[in-house]
């Protein structure tokens, strides 16, 4: 059964099975895959099962639909395509083929990988305004992926990976800051007490 795997800076955020003859992307929640993102369009993209084939369709979306690197309207999509809607890329896997996209390798019960010591648990983390007319509201960052900022001025996006969580550029000709240092579109891990400012708001980092 094909599937599509959907990652942002090689962190892979959900697996969605190819079950029905067409599945909708796009922003919006009535979506079957939906992207929480301002670079994705309510409707951006849908993708159609004729048999063994799947064929993907850009809706007319805002920023395009590109698999493998260039723009595409309709195209059949191949074991291994890549799709990039903004930042997010979506892997193309098709039933029986081989994977070697972010696999999760299995490990045997009692066999031993290398001599690390296991990475502790990321804590939760939250996100404190600190300045504006939210001042004092704190936000928890319960999705893998939160997206912070004004559209149109400036968005940066909060991920939450294995080690931590990272924050980097989105949108926007005004950078962000952490600590008084600009970051761009380049991940920056965050530690407790991080002061962010983006588009002229403050926050701090927390983590428990």
């Amino acid at each position: 059964m094909p599937k599509m795997i959907v990652s942002i800076d090689g962190v892979v955020i959900k697996e969605v099975q190819l079950t029905k003859d067409r599945t909708t992307l796009g922003r919006r929640p009535y979506n079957d895959i939906v992207i929480d993102n301002l670079a994705v369009s309510g409707e951006h993209a849908v993708m159609q099962m004729s048999g063994a084939e799947v064929f993907l369709e850009d809706l007319n979306s805002t920023n395009g639909t590109y698999v493998n690197g260039k723009a595409i309207k309709k195209q059949q999509l191949k074991n291994g395509d890549t799709v990039e809607i903004g930042k997010y890329k979506i892997k193309f896997v098709h039933d029986g083929a081989v994977e070697n996209f972010e696999k999760t390798t299995v490990i045997n019960a009692g066999a031993v990988v290398g001599t690390a010591e296991p990475a502790a648990p990321v804590g939760n983390g939250a996100i404190r305004v600190m300045s504006g007319a939210a001042a004092g509201r704190e936000v928890p960052l319960v999705k893998v992926v939160t997206t912070i900022g004004k559209p149109g001025v400036a968005v940066a996006a909060i991920t939450r990976r294995p080690h931590g969580y990272v924050v980097a550029l989105v949108e926007g000709a005004i950078k962000p800051t952490v600590n008084g240092n600009a970051i761009g579109t380049e991940a920056v891990n965050l530690r407790n007490g991080d002061l962010i400012e983006l588009a002229g708001t403050q926050m701090q980092f927390v983590q428990s």
